[in-house]
Protein backbone atom coordinates (compact mmCIF):
# COMPACT_ATOMS: atom_id res chain seq x y z
CA UNK A 1 0.00 0.00 0.00
CA UNK A 2 1.77 3.31 -0.97
CA UNK A 3 2.56 5.79 1.74
CA UNK A 4 2.29 3.34 4.76
CA UNK A 5 6.38 3.84 5.19
CA UNK A 6 5.03 7.32 6.27
CA UNK A 7 1.55 7.58 8.10
CA UNK A 8 -1.35 6.09 8.35
CA UNK A 9 -5.46 6.85 9.49
CA UNK A 10 -6.63 4.25 11.76
CA UNK A 11 -10.09 5.87 12.86
CA UNK A 12 -9.09 8.54 14.76
CA UNK A 13 -5.75 7.76 14.98
CA UNK A 14 -2.43 9.21 13.05
CA UNK A 15 -0.27 6.33 13.03
CA UNK A 16 3.64 7.63 11.68
CA UNK A 17 4.90 4.24 10.96
CA UNK A 18 8.73 6.00 10.35
CA UNK A 19 8.81 7.77 13.63
CA UNK A 20 6.98 5.13 15.62
CA UNK A 21 4.61 7.32 17.15
CA UNK A 22 0.26 6.68 17.83
CA UNK A 23 -1.14 9.62 18.44
CA UNK A 24 -5.51 10.57 18.29
CA UNK A 25 -6.84 14.09 18.72
CA UNK A 26 -3.57 15.32 17.91
CA UNK A 27 -2.49 13.89 21.47
CA UNK A 28 0.23 11.32 21.59
CA UNK A 29 -0.41 7.79 23.29
CA UNK A 30 1.94 5.71 24.80
CA UNK A 31 2.45 2.47 23.37
CA UNK A 32 5.75 -0.18 23.44
CA UNK A 33 8.16 -0.11 20.51
CA UNK A 34 7.52 -4.20 20.56
CA UNK A 35 3.96 -3.39 20.73
CA UNK A 36 3.90 -0.65 18.14
CA UNK A 37 5.88 -2.95 15.55
CA UNK A 38 3.15 -5.43 16.28
CA UNK A 39 0.44 -2.57 14.89
CA UNK A 40 2.84 -2.13 12.21
CA UNK A 41 2.65 -5.67 11.04
CA UNK A 42 -1.40 -5.33 11.02
CA UNK A 43 -1.36 -2.09 9.17
CA UNK A 44 0.61 -3.04 6.46
CA UNK A 45 -1.42 -6.54 6.25
CA UNK A 46 -4.95 -4.70 6.51
CA UNK A 47 -7.92 -7.44 5.73
CA UNK A 48 -5.70 -10.26 5.99
CA UNK A 49 -4.43 -13.03 8.81
CA UNK A 50 -1.41 -12.58 10.21
CA UNK A 51 -0.58 -16.26 11.56
CA UNK A 52 1.53 -16.57 14.54
CA UNK A 53 4.46 -17.25 12.39
CA UNK A 54 4.59 -14.16 10.43
CA UNK A 55 4.16 -12.11 13.68
CA UNK A 56 7.23 -13.39 15.25
CA UNK A 57 8.87 -13.02 12.44
CA UNK A 58 8.13 -9.39 11.66
CA UNK A 59 7.80 -7.75 14.48
CA UNK A 60 10.17 -10.04 17.18
CA UNK A 61 12.58 -10.23 14.23
CA UNK A 62 12.06 -14.16 14.44
CA UNK A 63 13.43 -14.48 18.15
CA UNK A 64 10.72 -17.24 19.29
CA UNK A 65 8.44 -16.10 21.59
CA UNK A 66 5.17 -17.74 23.37
CA UNK A 67 1.81 -17.27 21.44
CA UNK A 68 0.78 -16.19 24.61
CA UNK A 69 3.36 -13.24 24.41
CA UNK A 70 1.81 -11.94 21.06
CA UNK A 71 -1.68 -12.47 22.72
CA UNK A 72 -0.69 -9.92 25.78
CA UNK A 73 0.83 -7.28 23.07
CA UNK A 74 -1.75 -7.70 21.02
CA UNK A 75 -4.11 -6.82 24.07
CA UNK A 76 -2.16 -3.78 25.29
CA UNK A 77 -2.69 -2.38 21.38
CA UNK A 78 -6.41 -3.03 21.85
CA UNK A 79 -6.70 -1.74 24.95
CA UNK A 80 -5.04 1.75 23.78
CA UNK A 81 -7.70 2.03 20.63
CA UNK A 82 -10.35 1.55 23.22
CA UNK A 83 -13.01 1.00 21.42
CA UNK A 84 -11.59 0.39 17.90
CA UNK A 85 -9.57 -2.04 19.61
CA UNK A 86 -12.49 -4.17 18.17
CA UNK A 87 -10.97 -3.74 14.86
CA UNK A 88 -8.30 -5.97 15.68
CA UNK A 89 -9.57 -9.85 15.44
CA UNK A 90 -8.22 -12.79 16.94
CA UNK A 91 -8.66 -16.16 14.93
CA UNK A 92 -7.75 -18.71 17.91
CA UNK A 93 -4.74 -20.83 17.15
CA UNK A 94 -4.39 -19.09 14.01
CA UNK A 95 -3.36 -15.39 14.42
CA UNK A 96 -4.92 -11.60 13.91
CA UNK A 97 -6.52 -9.42 11.73
CA UNK A 98 -6.99 -5.91 11.13
CA UNK A 99 -10.51 -5.24 9.58
CA UNK A 100 -11.15 -1.89 8.71
CA UNK A 101 -14.97 -1.23 8.56
CA UNK A 102 -16.39 -1.16 4.67
CA UNK A 103 -17.72 1.94 5.55
CA UNK A 104 -14.83 3.92 6.44
CA UNK A 105 -14.32 5.95 3.12
CA UNK A 106 -18.36 7.35 3.93
CA UNK A 107 -17.14 8.15 7.88
CA UNK A 108 -13.63 9.91 6.49
CA UNK A 109 -15.82 11.84 3.74
CA UNK A 110 -18.15 12.57 6.19
CA UNK A 111 -15.43 14.28 8.49
CA UNK A 112 -13.28 16.01 6.12
CA UNK A 113 -16.52 17.78 5.23
CA UNK A 114 -18.19 18.54 9.30
CA UNK A 115 -14.82 19.74 9.33
CA UNK A 116 -15.51 22.43 6.87
CA UNK A 117 -17.80 24.36 9.41
CA UNK A 118 -20.51 25.19 7.39
CA UNK A 119 -23.62 25.03 6.11
CA UNK A 120 -23.22 22.50 3.02
CA UNK A 121 -20.20 21.10 4.94
CA UNK A 122 -22.52 19.49 7.76
CA UNK A 123 -25.04 18.47 5.44
CA UNK A 124 -22.65 16.63 2.91
CA UNK A 125 -21.44 14.75 6.57
CA UNK A 126 -24.87 13.88 7.58
CA UNK A 127 -25.10 12.25 4.03
CA UNK A 128 -22.11 10.41 4.34
CA UNK A 129 -22.41 9.41 7.71
CA UNK A 130 -26.18 7.95 6.73
CA UNK A 131 -25.12 6.28 4.52
CA UNK A 132 -22.36 4.68 6.29
CA UNK A 133 -24.74 4.00 8.68
CA UNK A 134 -26.77 2.02 5.67
CA UNK A 135 -24.01 0.41 4.33
CA UNK A 136 -22.74 -1.21 8.66
CA UNK A 137 -25.29 -0.81 10.71
CA UNK A 138 -23.01 -1.69 13.22
CA UNK A 139 -20.37 0.75 12.90
CA UNK A 140 -21.11 2.82 15.85
CA UNK A 141 -19.15 5.72 13.90
CA UNK A 142 -21.60 6.31 11.77
CA UNK A 143 -24.45 7.37 14.73
CA UNK A 144 -21.79 9.03 16.25
CA UNK A 145 -20.86 11.71 13.19
CA UNK A 146 -24.62 12.26 12.78
CA UNK A 147 -25.60 13.14 16.30
CA UNK A 148 -22.78 15.32 16.16
CA UNK A 149 -23.28 16.97 13.07
CA UNK A 150 -26.87 17.78 14.18
CA UNK A 151 -25.19 19.16 17.72
CA UNK A 152 -23.20 21.48 15.58
CA UNK A 153 -26.04 22.26 12.86
CA UNK A 154 -27.54 23.54 16.67
CA UNK A 155 -24.42 25.32 17.92
CA UNK A 156 -23.71 27.32 14.55
CA UNK A 157 -27.66 28.30 14.46
CA UNK A 158 -27.86 26.39 10.98
CA UNK A 159 -30.89 24.45 12.13
CA UNK A 160 -33.07 24.91 15.10
CA UNK A 161 -31.88 23.24 18.46
CA UNK A 162 -35.93 21.82 19.19
CA UNK A 163 -36.03 20.76 15.49
CA UNK A 164 -32.91 18.45 15.78
CA UNK A 165 -32.77 17.80 19.39
CA UNK A 166 -34.50 13.92 18.75
CA UNK A 167 -32.45 13.26 15.91
CA UNK A 168 -29.42 14.05 18.16
CA UNK A 169 -30.88 12.13 20.83
CA UNK A 170 -31.82 8.64 18.49
CA UNK A 171 -28.16 8.88 16.74
CA UNK A 172 -26.55 9.49 20.19
CA UNK A 173 -28.55 7.04 21.74
CA UNK A 174 -27.51 4.00 18.41
CA UNK A 175 -23.85 4.87 19.16
CA UNK A 176 -23.70 4.32 23.35
CA UNK A 177 -25.84 0.98 22.54
CA UNK A 178 -23.04 0.09 19.95
CA UNK A 179 -19.43 1.02 22.12
CA UNK A 180 -20.72 2.30 25.05
CA UNK A 181 -20.15 6.08 26.60
CA UNK A 182 -16.85 6.76 25.08
CA UNK A 183 -14.97 9.83 26.27
CA UNK A 184 -16.17 11.35 23.04
CA UNK A 185 -19.84 10.48 22.98
CA UNK A 186 -20.01 12.06 26.91
CA UNK A 187 -18.06 14.99 25.10
CA UNK A 188 -20.66 15.52 22.73
CA UNK A 189 -23.51 14.70 25.50
CA UNK A 190 -22.38 17.12 28.18
CA UNK A 191 -22.27 20.13 25.34
CA UNK A 192 -26.19 19.14 24.42
CA UNK A 193 -27.02 19.93 27.80
CA UNK A 194 -25.66 23.53 27.20
CA UNK A 195 -27.07 23.87 23.42
CA UNK A 196 -30.52 22.10 23.38
CA UNK A 197 -30.93 21.97 27.27
CA UNK A 198 -29.37 25.40 28.35
CA UNK A 199 -28.69 23.30 31.80
CA UNK A 200 -25.34 24.97 32.28
CA UNK A 201 -24.61 22.64 35.40
CA UNK A 202 -24.69 19.51 34.05
CA UNK A 203 -22.91 20.71 30.95
CA UNK A 204 -20.03 21.60 32.98
CA UNK A 205 -19.99 18.72 35.30
CA UNK A 206 -20.11 15.94 32.43
CA UNK A 207 -17.23 18.26 30.59
CA UNK A 208 -14.88 18.09 33.76
CA UNK A 209 -15.78 14.50 33.64
CA UNK A 210 -14.63 14.18 29.96
CA UNK A 211 -11.92 16.42 30.90
CA UNK A 212 -10.24 13.88 33.88
CA UNK A 213 -10.38 11.19 31.36
CA UNK A 214 -8.65 13.28 28.38
CA UNK A 215 -6.67 16.09 29.69
CA UNK A 216 -5.02 17.15 27.18
CA UNK A 217 -8.03 17.40 24.32
CA UNK A 218 -8.51 20.75 22.95
CA UNK A 219 -12.06 20.57 21.86
CA UNK A 220 -12.32 19.28 25.78
CA UNK A 221 -11.31 22.98 26.71
CA UNK A 222 -12.93 24.57 24.21
CA UNK A 223 -16.16 23.19 24.74
CA UNK A 224 -15.48 24.35 28.78
CA UNK A 225 -14.95 27.71 27.52
CA UNK A 226 -18.10 28.02 26.25
CA UNK A 227 -19.88 27.12 28.73
CA UNK A 228 -18.15 29.32 31.04
CA UNK A 229 -18.47 32.40 28.85
CA UNK A 230 -22.14 31.86 28.83
CA UNK A 231 -22.02 31.62 32.52
CA UNK A 232 -20.31 35.07 32.43
CA UNK A 233 -17.48 33.34 34.12
CA UNK A 234 -14.60 35.24 32.04
CA UNK A 235 -11.32 34.46 34.10
CA UNK A 236 -12.22 30.72 34.65
CA UNK A 237 -12.75 30.77 30.49
CA UNK A 238 -9.41 32.09 30.05
CA UNK A 239 -7.82 30.03 32.13
CA UNK A 240 -9.05 26.79 30.81
CA UNK A 241 -8.21 27.97 26.87
CA UNK A 242 -4.37 28.27 28.03
CA UNK A 243 -3.58 24.95 28.01
CA UNK A 244 -5.28 24.25 24.33
CA UNK A 245 -3.85 27.83 23.27
CA UNK A 246 0.02 26.83 24.56
CA UNK A 247 -0.49 23.30 22.33
CA UNK A 248 0.66 25.14 19.64
CA UNK A 249 -2.01 23.15 17.41
CA UNK A 250 -4.40 26.22 17.05
CA UNK A 251 -7.47 23.86 16.22
CA UNK A 252 -9.47 26.08 13.91
CA UNK A 253 -12.78 26.03 16.98
CA UNK A 254 -9.46 27.02 19.35
CA UNK A 255 -9.14 30.37 17.35
CA UNK A 256 -12.75 31.34 16.94
CA UNK A 257 -12.91 31.15 20.87
CA UNK A 258 -9.92 32.71 21.81
CA UNK A 259 -11.47 35.79 19.34
CA UNK A 260 -14.67 35.75 21.43
CA UNK A 261 -13.37 35.65 24.65
CA UNK A 262 -11.09 39.17 24.37
CA UNK A 263 -14.09 40.18 22.82
CA UNK A 264 -16.72 39.28 25.65
CA UNK A 265 -13.74 40.43 27.96
CA UNK A 266 -13.88 43.73 26.04
CA UNK A 267 -10.03 43.16 25.19
CA UNK A 268 -10.91 44.93 21.77
CA UNK A 269 -7.60 45.26 20.45
CA UNK A 270 -6.46 42.23 21.58
CA UNK A 271 -9.19 40.45 20.15
CA UNK A 272 -8.31 41.81 16.50
CA UNK A 273 -4.79 40.95 17.28
CA UNK A 274 -5.76 37.45 17.97
CA UNK A 275 -8.50 37.59 14.83
CA UNK A 276 -5.46 38.64 12.54
CA UNK A 277 -3.47 35.54 13.75
CA UNK A 278 -6.53 33.54 13.22
CA UNK A 279 -6.77 34.77 9.51
CA UNK A 280 -3.29 33.97 9.13
CA UNK A 281 -3.62 30.47 9.93
CA UNK A 282 -7.12 29.89 8.59
CA UNK A 283 -7.81 31.94 5.81
CA UNK A 284 -10.87 30.31 4.22
CA UNK A 285 -12.53 30.51 7.60
CA UNK A 286 -15.85 32.89 7.42
CA UNK A 287 -16.27 32.20 10.86
CA UNK A 288 -12.76 33.43 12.07
CA UNK A 289 -13.17 36.13 9.82
CA UNK A 290 -16.90 37.21 10.93
CA UNK A 291 -15.12 37.33 14.23
CA UNK A 292 -12.48 39.59 13.81
CA UNK A 293 -14.17 41.94 11.62
CA UNK A 294 -16.33 41.82 15.07
CA UNK A 295 -12.76 43.07 16.86
CA UNK A 296 -11.93 45.49 14.13
CA UNK A 297 -15.30 47.46 14.52
CA UNK A 298 -15.60 47.17 18.56
CA UNK A 299 -11.69 48.49 18.53
CA UNK A 300 -13.18 51.58 16.36
CA UNK A 301 -11.99 50.01 12.62
CA UNK A 302 -15.00 50.03 11.44
CA UNK A 303 -14.34 50.32 8.26
CA UNK A 304 -11.70 47.32 7.76
CA UNK A 305 -14.87 45.32 9.73
CA UNK A 306 -16.95 46.20 6.86
CA UNK A 307 -14.86 44.54 4.54
CA UNK A 308 -14.03 41.81 6.46
CA UNK A 309 -18.01 40.88 6.68
CA UNK A 310 -18.50 41.18 3.41
CA UNK A 311 -15.70 38.77 2.58
CA UNK A 312 -16.75 36.01 5.24
CA UNK A 313 -20.59 36.63 3.86
CA UNK A 314 -19.14 36.14 0.14
CA UNK A 315 -17.60 32.70 1.78
CA UNK A 316 -20.61 31.30 3.70
CA UNK A 317 -24.09 33.40 1.65
CA UNK A 318 -26.29 31.14 3.46
CA UNK A 319 -24.61 31.29 6.81
CA UNK A 320 -27.52 33.42 8.86
CA UNK A 321 -25.60 34.69 11.96
CA UNK A 322 -23.16 35.78 9.86
CA UNK A 323 -25.48 37.95 7.61
CA UNK A 324 -26.69 39.06 11.04
CA UNK A 325 -23.95 40.19 12.11
CA UNK A 326 -22.69 42.01 9.44
CA UNK A 327 -26.12 43.81 9.52
CA UNK A 328 -25.53 44.93 13.15
CA UNK A 329 -22.06 46.33 12.06
CA UNK A 330 -23.16 48.02 9.11
CA UNK A 331 -25.51 49.68 10.96
CA UNK A 332 -23.29 50.35 13.69
CA UNK A 333 -20.98 52.21 10.89
CA UNK A 334 -23.70 53.94 9.33
CA UNK A 335 -24.80 51.75 6.33
CA UNK A 336 -28.43 51.65 7.61
CA UNK A 337 -30.13 50.93 4.31
CA UNK A 338 -27.29 47.88 3.31
CA UNK A 339 -28.34 46.48 6.90
CA UNK A 340 -32.32 46.98 6.96
CA UNK A 341 -31.90 44.89 3.64
CA UNK A 342 -29.93 42.43 5.03
CA UNK A 343 -32.45 41.95 7.70
CA UNK A 344 -35.49 41.62 5.57
CA UNK A 345 -33.58 39.29 3.55
CA UNK A 346 -33.22 37.24 6.88
CA UNK A 347 -37.17 37.90 7.61
CA UNK A 348 -37.50 36.26 3.95
CA UNK A 349 -34.84 33.32 4.63
CA UNK A 350 -36.80 32.49 8.07
CA UNK A 351 -39.93 31.65 5.96
CA UNK A 352 -38.34 28.33 5.23
CA UNK A 353 -35.34 27.74 7.30
CA UNK A 354 -34.34 28.73 10.56
CA UNK A 355 -33.03 32.21 11.48
CA UNK A 356 -32.02 32.76 15.52
CA UNK A 357 -34.54 35.43 16.61
CA UNK A 358 -31.74 36.56 19.63
CA UNK A 359 -29.28 37.64 16.26
CA UNK A 360 -32.47 39.15 14.47
CA UNK A 361 -32.98 41.18 17.86
CA UNK A 362 -29.53 42.59 18.12
CA UNK A 363 -29.77 43.70 13.86
CA UNK A 364 -32.82 45.45 15.32
CA UNK A 365 -31.43 47.15 17.80
CA UNK A 366 -28.42 48.51 15.84
CA UNK A 367 -31.11 49.94 13.82
CA UNK A 368 -33.09 51.61 16.43
CA UNK A 369 -36.05 49.53 16.59
CA UNK A 370 -36.02 48.42 19.87
CA UNK A 371 -39.56 47.38 20.58
CA UNK A 372 -39.15 44.81 17.78
CA UNK A 373 -35.98 43.65 19.02
CA UNK A 374 -37.76 42.81 22.23
CA UNK A 375 -40.07 41.09 20.27
CA UNK A 376 -37.42 38.59 19.04
CA UNK A 377 -35.81 38.49 22.18
CA UNK A 378 -39.20 36.96 23.39
CA UNK A 379 -39.33 34.70 20.39
CA UNK A 380 -35.65 33.33 21.63
CA UNK A 381 -36.80 32.67 24.63
CA UNK A 382 -39.39 30.77 23.25
CA UNK A 383 -37.66 28.75 20.95
CA UNK A 384 -34.83 28.16 23.49
CA UNK A 385 -32.26 29.56 22.03
CA UNK A 386 -28.72 28.90 23.54
CA UNK A 387 -27.14 32.05 21.97
CA UNK A 388 -29.49 33.97 23.93
CA UNK A 389 -27.05 33.06 27.23
CA UNK A 390 -24.33 35.11 26.08
CA UNK A 391 -26.91 38.00 26.40
CA UNK A 392 -24.73 39.21 29.84
CA UNK A 393 -21.56 39.86 27.76
CA UNK A 394 -22.29 39.99 24.07
CA UNK A 395 -20.90 44.02 23.72
CA UNK A 396 -23.64 43.92 20.62
CA UNK A 397 -26.41 43.56 23.28
CA UNK A 398 -25.15 47.11 25.31
CA UNK A 399 -28.35 48.94 24.28
CA UNK A 400 -30.86 45.55 25.17
CA UNK A 401 -29.24 45.18 28.69
CA UNK A 402 -29.91 49.59 29.35
CA UNK A 403 -33.32 48.55 28.67
CA UNK A 404 -35.80 48.05 31.71
CA UNK A 405 -37.44 45.94 29.83
CA UNK A 406 -33.65 43.41 29.90
CA UNK A 407 -34.49 42.54 33.44
CA UNK A 408 -37.45 40.10 32.78
CA UNK A 409 -35.70 38.58 29.72
CA UNK A 410 -32.16 37.88 31.61
CA UNK A 411 -34.09 36.48 34.63
CA UNK A 412 -36.03 34.45 33.06
CA UNK A 413 -33.36 32.97 30.63
CA UNK A 414 -30.01 33.01 32.72
CA UNK A 415 -31.85 32.17 36.04
CA UNK A 416 -33.58 28.86 34.41
CA UNK A 417 -29.90 27.92 32.81
CA UNK A 418 -28.09 28.61 36.11
CA UNK A 419 -30.34 26.37 37.96
CA UNK A 420 -31.69 23.50 35.81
Amino acid sequence: MSGLEETFALGPFRVDLAATRLSRDAVELELRPRAFRVLKVLIQNPGRLVDYDQMIREAWDGVHVANHTVAVTVAEIKSVLGEYGTWINCQPKFGYRLEIPKSEDLIRRGWHYWNQYTRAGFENALLCFQQAGETDSADFRAFEGISSTYLMMASFVMRAPRDVHAAFLEAHSRAVALCGLTPELRLDRAYAHFVFDQRLPEAEAELLAVQRERPHSAVVHIRLAMVYLASGRLAEARAILLPAQESGALLPPQAFVGTLLRLYCREFSAAAEWGKDTMDLHPSSQIGRAHYADALDFSGRGEEAVVQYRLASAMSPDTSWIRAAEACCLARNGYRTDASAILESLRRFRETEYVDAYLLALVLDALGRRDEAFRELERAYQEKAYTLLFVDVDAKADGLRADPRFARVRSRTLGHAQTA
